[in-house]
């Protein structure tokens, strides 16, 4: 692929991006949210156009209009989330686009034969009566993967493969990975486990904000280097942070959280909050930020470990529990998890309050307005009113009624996932500013963010993530941008 543009209203997607990949290669494509990596694989596959640029195969120029072209081309795709049936049989699956016939009806005997040869490529046997989904994950995206091979495949691009898999089923698709690389296949890997690049790619490639900014062979390309890439380069600013203030709350921690995870979810961690401490939560996209907040907060359930807030041992993992507790949670996803869009701005706000009281103690309309109203002015929520719908808001102002919501419920922790995430600069500061203050009136906050300045800029204690582990803490005196890179590229490995 040569200098493919691509741009979408308001959005430069993709900007002379070159990339390519080579027979018998694993080719890692890297990149956070936004950097343009779905939209390259896209035109890659046809689902997309691009604007302006080339694509070659066998280093002659190719057209590729439609997912049909690819297919047709040799190039098989693999998503995240696999595009199967599971009530349907492993046959069924893997016949669906092209179904042998005989006599004009569909022969099932051949059907199973077909099946049975494209799991024999990927050395599978199984049952491809029983339905696709009695097997684990990692069977499914083996299915998945043998559906998209086909007799003169070329090039096979694995997004996210691994995404839910354990260790165990890892090594099985890695395995199936290798032989295919053997065969002289171009393999193009999609994900955000770092430590699996490393071990089974070839070649990097990372894009950031639509442009190419780093290609080189594993060998040459370390962590402490293409971490850096990815979360760009403006490591000479100089970073202030505001010290925490003295508490001799501090000996007592709020909230106690020992090996708590979920399979192939989170790995078992462990982590401490104090009453006005900020714990951020920091490492690149996938690393398992929102999985640990979600864990703390119940919204994901534990299969292991213990949490204790204030001393007593937590019985029972769900939000609504969560809230009694006196745990607030703002989501990173504030128009799928966090504002209702069709309902006010007043009743929004007062949602987490009501939740935490019950519908048999109802707010009356009056104490709804005094809350909304306070909120509004504390938060400086620009609305005319507190009657406006709250999808009419801007984003900025929409993740200020989330927080206004956590905050009318008077938590004793509030966990905040991406709080300034897709608003303005104003908006962003003013977000920062509270955090602080909320800080310093003795309210614990757990801060998951993808921005290194922000967690500099408001954390007492960082918790570092990489690959769905807790890989290790940063103590106050020494958070700084470069430190946080270091720790997630696992400096001195």
């Amino acid at each position: 692929m040569l200098g493919v543009s691509k741009a979408f209203p308001g959005v430069r997607a993709l900007e002379r991006v070159d990339f390519q990949v080579e027979a018998g290669e694993v080719h890692a494509l890297m990149g956070e949210n936004g950097a343009g990596k779905s939209t390259l694989i896209k035109i890659m596959t046809g689902a997309l156009q691009g604007d302006e640029g080339e694509i070659r195969l066998d280093g002659r120029p190719v057209h590729i209009g439609k997912t049909g072209d690819a297919q047709a081309l040799g190039i098989g795709t693999v998503y995240q989330e696999v595009n199967l049936v599971p009530t349907m049989s492993v046959t069924k699956n893997l016949t669906l686009v092209r179904q042998p016939r005989r006599f004009g009806l569909i022969d099932w005997g051949a059907a199973r034969k077909r099946a049975r040869e494209r799991l024999k490529r990927l050395d599978i046997d199984i049952d491809v009566e029983r339905p696709l989904g009695s097997y684990s994950v990692a069977i499914q995206q083996l299915v998945a993967i043998a559906r998209a091979l086909e007799d003169d495949t070329r090039v096979l691009v694995l997004d996210e493969p691994t995404a839910s898999l354990d260790a165990n089923e890892v090594a099985l698709l890695f395995r199936i990975v290798r032989d295919l690389k053997a065969r002289g296949i171009a393999i193009v890997f999609i994900t955000h486990f770092i430590d699996q690049v490393y071990e089974i790619a070839d070649r990097i490639s990372v894009l950031r904000n639509g442009r190419l900014v780093g290609c080189a062979p594993i060998a040459e390309l370390p962590r402490q280097k293409m971490v850096p890439l990815m979360l760009g380069r403006e490591l000479e600013r100089t970073e202030q942070r505001a010290s925490r203030a003295a508490s001799t709350a501090l000996d007592k921690p709020i909230l106690v959280a020992e090996g708590l995870g979920r399979r192939r979810v989170m790995a078992p961690f462990d982590l401490t909050l104090h009453p006005g401490e900020v714990v951020g939560l920091s490492g690149l996209l996938g690393s398992g930020r929102t999985e640990v907040a979600k864990l703390i907060f119940g919204a994901i359930r534990p299969d292991s470990g213990k949490l204790t807030v204030g001393g007593a041992p937590v019985t029972s993992a769900s939000p609504s529990h969560s809230l009694h507790l006196g745990i607030a949670f703002c989501p990173e996803d504030r128009k799928a998890e966090g504002v209702f869009g069709e309902l006010t701005v007043r009743e929004n706000i007062i949602l987490g309050l009501q939740t935490k009281r019950g519908w048999l103690r109802r707010l009356s309309h009056l104490e709804q307005e005094a809350l909304a109203q306070e909120m509004i002015k504390a938060l400086a929520i620009a609305t005319p009113d507190a009657d406006k719908p709250v999808s009419q808001l801007s984003g900025g102002n929409q993740q200020k009624v989330v927080l206004a919501r956590a905050l009318t419920a008077e938590p004793r922790i509030l966990i905040l996932d991406e709080p300034t995430r897709g608003i303005d600069v104003g908006a962003h500061a003013e977000i920062v500013a509270l955090i602080r203050r909320l800080c310093a009136q003795g309210l614990a906050l757990l801060v998951a963010s993808s921005e290194l300045d922000e967690l500099v800029a408001v954390s007492d204690r960082l918790a570092v993530l990489r690959d769905r582990r807790k890989i290790g803490e940063i103590e106050e005196r020494d958070i700084n941008r470069q430190t946080i890179i270091d720790t997630i590229a696992g400096a001195g490995t």
